[in-house]
């Protein structure tokens, strides 16, 4: 063993180190919790980290070395899991893949990724049919997890899931040497306003993110707490949350999907204290009329995500309920979360606060030029610190575009205020030009979700021959016929300037979001893009 291979032994940092500690500290207590039919699948700290083990060794005798990718497509499952931690446990790299996109965008993420190995929850078999049609490129093995007992078609060319571990020892892979910035996994950003690229996050990136997380909510996730995790792990900001709730010994209840009732009768069966999940199921869940059926005083804090919660919910969740709230926000590229808003601001502040950098974070606002911005102007967000991510996979471009003057850049707008907490205004591409003023869209969006009868809204700029843009609301109501164009534009007029007002308003049925919640702007702009010029 050469002197810089042992100190890589020695000294290293890796994800799946964590379990082996957990394990070991508390070997009885059940880790993941998962709700299948009628009854719960478990599985203890112990045996968790013994099933990431025999994956790791299953992955080597399926022929793949270290670095080879395996990519895995599901909803939340205790086998997902096992893939999730058990690849880069073996020094190979994991590929989430998002189940709600089309067969050919996930043949483009197996192709990019160079994917070896593709594992596949059995609910997804009639989407990886279609997959395979396609011919993937660089996949050997196609592996199938019988979560829901789907049948299989007779000619049958899936490697068990369930069978391939049995086959494996549960000890240690003791012989993978993993270095901190080795790529842990390849995580392809959600295309919410343009097309994904994979964003090469190493161990050191995810270890750091979940230490973070540990550290800024101590009060509130410890091992004694009792996690239930809503969003899908395939998610970067559910993976933290998930990695940092086993890194420290808590159980986790995750959900694969979101089911009102079935989060309702877990809370009160499981006693979760700590739930996680978007602004959306937090408004869903605690309004839902059968609330009042299930003891949910278990829930003493929360997080969410990826979208403001509008004032109703905030102040409901807040000041009726007493659960302290977080807004853990972030990137695919910057492993989450960077910015933590905590309970004592939730309240304090109006709008899309998102705090203060972690500590392991440096944090800025910056102009085109590269120059850091003083408090109260609005510029780039930029970030910088290990958990960075360490390029974007096959895209030099790109990554030098997102490293430019030292720091990472966001894509995102914001200013920081006397208080040091960072606002977030919008993404750089969703601000509306309209008559020479510049439009947040979330700022808008805001204001109309405070009024009940919206359950989600979009506002974007759409060409107009006066305006350049006009501001336009795409309104989803919580029941058709519930408000009028009028309603939305008066309650805009009580808070807004002239030139923020929509123009029109446009009710829909649904909206066009990624697997996460975030709305996919782009898609609106092509649909409505003729909406001025046909009136």
């Amino acid at each position: 063993m050469n002197r810089e291979t042992e100190k890589n032994v020695i000294q290293r940092l890796a994800v799946g180190d964590g379990f082996r500690r957990s394990a070991s500290r508390f070997p009885h207590k059940f880790a993941l919790i998962e709700r299948r039919g009628t009854h719960d699948e478990k599985i203890t700290y112990r045996d968790l980290n013994g099933q990431l083990n025999r994956f790791a060794r299953a992955m080597r005798k399926l022929g793949l070395s270290k670095g080879d990718r395996v990519a895995c497509m599901g909803p939340n499952s205790i086998e997902f899991a096992v893939v999730l931690y058990g690849t880069p446990k073996g020094g190979f790299t994991f590929v989430p893949v998002n189940f709600f996109i089309p067969p050919e965008g996930i043949v483009h993420i197996l192709d990019s990724a160079n994917v070896k190995v593709f594992i596949f929850d059995d609910a997804l078999l009639p989407v990886v049919s279609q997959v395979i049609e396609k011919k993937p490129k660089t996949v050997q093995h196609y592996v199938i997890m019988p979560v829901t007992g789907a049948q299989l078609p007779e000619k049958n060319i899936f490697i068990d899931f369930n069978e391939m571990l049995r086959e494996q020892s549960a000890e240690e892979p003791e012989d993978v040497i993993i270095w901190e910035r080795d790529i842990a996994e390849i995580s392809f950003t959600s295309g919410a306003t343009a097309a994904p690229k994979g964003a090469m996050i190493s161990h050191l990136s995810t270890c750091v993110a979940t230490l973070q997380t540990l550290i800024e909510m101590a009060p509130h996730l410890n091992e004694k707490t009792m996690t239930g995790c809503m969003l899908p792990i395939f998610h970067c900001g559910a993976r933290t949350f998930v990695t940092s709730s086993l890194h420290i010994g808590c159980t986790t209840v995750l959900f694969r999907s979101f089911d009102v009732l079935e989060v309702l009768q877990a809370i009160e069966r499981e006693k979760i204290t700590l739930l996680g999940g978007l602004p959306m199921m937090w408004r869903t869940l605690f309004s839902h009329p059968d609330i009042g059926k299930y003891d949910t005083s278990s829930v003493v804090s929360g997080i969410y995500g990826m979208a403001p919660m509008d004032e109703t919910t905030k102040n409901a969740l807040i000041r009726e309920r007493g659960i302290a709230l977080y807004l853990n926000s972030g990137q695919t590229e910057f492993f989450p979360p960077t910015n933590y808003c905590k309970p004592e601001w939730q309240l304090e502040r109006q709008g899309n606060y998102w705090g203060t950098p972690g500590l392991l974070v440096d944090g800025g606002i910056m102009d085109d030029k590269g120059t850091l911005l003083p408090p109260g102007e609005i510029g780039e967000i930029v970030w910088r610190g290990p958990a960075c991510m360490e390029e974007y996979l096959n895209n030099p471009k790109a990554t030098e575009e997102a490293r430019q003057f030292g720091w990472h850049h966001s894509g995102d707008l914001g200013f920081i205020d006397e208080d040091g907490l960072l606002k977030f205004v919008d993404r750089k591409k969703d601000i509306i030009k309209s008559g020479g003023e510049n439009v947040s869209s979330i700022k808008v969006e805001e204001t109309i979700l405070n009024d009940a009868r919206v359950a989600a809204v979009a506002i974007i700029g759409l060409p107009h021959e006066r305006w350049g843009e006009a501001v336009t609301a795409i309104v989803m109501p919580r029941s058709p016929g519930a408000l009028t164009e009028d309603d939305v534009i008066q309650l805009c007029r009580k808070s807004l300037a002239a030139f923020e007002i929509p123009k029109k308003v446009v009710f829909t049925n649904s909206l066009p979001t990624t697997s996460t919640g975030k709305l996919r702007k782009n898609i609106l702009r092509e649909t409505y893009e003729d909406l001025y010029r046909q009136s």
